[in-house]
């Protein structure tokens, strides 16, 4: 599934209605640690939640209506993670303290991966911090084992 033209422009003001609940970085800042994008398949809704379960915003994004695809998740993320490095700027900006992640999230809570995740002067959108970790610790303690 590749992201229509409408579809990227409802991400986008999904986004920005999160990026004004919250004060521009220097004011005072929000204590939140993970903004939580749940998205469910057969209606198309997305919502975002803070740590507490407060809704910040919502939309429905037509093109995930009745969606049927197995992968469906997968490309959701795909496409989130392409929206939100391209509006870095404005997630950077956000009035949360760091470090903070954006999380997405299936109809029934359960974490389906980051998509955004921001420290001090780090900023991953592509993927998972830990991703890989357990093959290099592996590989580590094989050549320490050689020794």
């Amino acid at each position: 599934m590749k992201a229509n033209e409408q579809t990227q422009q409802q991400i986008e003001r999904f986004i920005n209605k999160v990026a004004q609940k919250f004060p521009q970085r220097g004011e005072e800042q929000a204590l939140l640690t993970d903004i939580h994008v749940r998205v469910t398949q057969d209606s198309g809704e997305m919502l975002a939640f803070d740590d507490d379960e407060q809704e910040i915003t919502r939309c429905v994004v037509e093109q995930w209506i009745d969606n049927k695809e197995e992968n469906f998740y997968d490309q959701v993320l795909l496409i989130l993670r392409n929206q939100l490095k391209k509006l870095h700027k404005t997630v950077d900006g956000l009035g949360i303290l760091k470090p903070f992640s954006i999380v997405l999230e299936n109809d029934e809570k359960e974490n389906i991966g980051e998509l955004y995740l921001a420290d001090d002067d780090t900023i991953i959108v592509s993927g998972d911090l830990m991703e890989g970790l357990d093959k290099e610790l592996d590989d580590f303690f094989s050549e320490l084992m050689k020794d």
